[in-house]
């Protein structure tokens, strides 16, 4: 396993509660692994505990083969990390961020110009920056950079070592749509060709549609777990809404059919397909149709379900 966590837990100092509260989980080398919730769920606590910058309570960790607690340099040379909020040196230029970033982890000599540099650590640095829309900046200082291109510019630093994880914190918070487009892209090529294990947590659900696993926590609990198709096949329904102006033959008709329905409150017949075939159903319907569609459940719908029930559950 390339992540390998078992009873993680964290209590703040005088709170009253546990922010992460006795979590497990495991990865495979090259998983995409997506961790969701609300704010305040323990996204963020966990993933700074992963990343060395804070200090679990109690439980076990590994990452790449080594222990969180003994092996914290080598935890850290093995890892990426695209944090919320911005960790660069204002008083660089960009280039230089990603330079000293890169001597720091040990993986090139330090060289006080660039063009001193290695040719395959130029080349690194201008592949990314080309990739995210950032090459033409490289060498301007961070005080002249929107948010947007500090975003970019902490990606290209992540990934300059090579890394074996890469967290990825919110990352295309603050993003344009094309952006967003390009750096997942260039992520799952990085995956695919390096088995790069992408650890992410984000608000946007479309980006972890794609995930192998999801693991969606709330009050630092995990309340559901599972590949998307799973969490969104166990918990939302999937149905066909179809509709007639002949309301009263298709009601009857339904009826006889024996298939069960619910009619909603703006007239369309409702009707649950997880373990039927939609094919037979509407060719078994002689009534004209008017309306048929097929709904599929989403993830954004199954983890508001899901954080939905644990609130309930909360406050029995």
């Amino acid at each position: 396993m390339i992540i390998d966590v078992k009873n993680l837990v964290k209590r703040y100092r005088r709170a009253d509660k546990n922010a992460v509260d006795d979590i497990s989980f495991s990865l495979e080398e090259g998983a995409f692994f997506a961790l969701l919730g609300p704010n305040g769920a323990g996204k963020t606590t966990t993933v700074s505990i992963l990343t060395t910058t804070l200090v679990k309570t109690s439980g076990q960790v590994t990452i790449a083969g080594y222990d969180l607690d003994q092996d914290q340099s080598k935890v850290r040379g093995n890892i990426g990390v695209i944090f919320q909020s911005p960790s660069l040196d204002q008083n660089l230029t960009a280039e230089e961020n990603i330079r000293f970033h890169a001597v720091l982890y040990g993986i090139y000599t330090f060289r006080p110009f660039f063009s001193m540099m290695s040719g395959e650590y130029k080349e690194r640095v201008h592949k990314l920056a080309e990739v995210l829309g950032i090459a033409k900046d490289l060498f301007k200082p961070i005080k002249t950079f929107s948010g947007g291109m500090k975003r970019k510019l902490e990606i290209v630093r992540s990934l300059i070592h090579h890394p074996k994880v890469l967290f990825l914190d919110e990352p295309t918070s603050g993003l344009d749509p094309l952006s967003r487009r390009n750096l997942w892209e260039y992520l799952h090529e990085v995956r695919d060709n390096e088995k790069t294990t992408i650890f992410l947590t984000t608000h946007y659900l479309d980006e972890a549609e794609g995930a192998d696993m999801i693991c969606i926590i709330d009050h630092g609990k995990i309340v559901s777990s599972g590949t998307p198709q799973k969490i969104k096949k166990d918990l939302v329904e999937e149905y066909l809404l179809i509709d007639s102006q002949d309301k009263l033959s298709l009601r009857r008709e339904l009826n006889k059919l024996k298939i069960k329905y619910r009619e909603e409150q703006d007239g369309g017949f409702n009707i649950g397909i997880a373990k039927a075939n939609p094919q037979k159903i509407i060719s078994a319907i002689k009534t004209d149709l008017s309306y048929l569609k097929t709904h599929s459940p989403t993830l954004e719908e199954a983890y508001l379900e899901i954080i939905d029930r644990a609130k309930k559950e909360k406050e029995q």
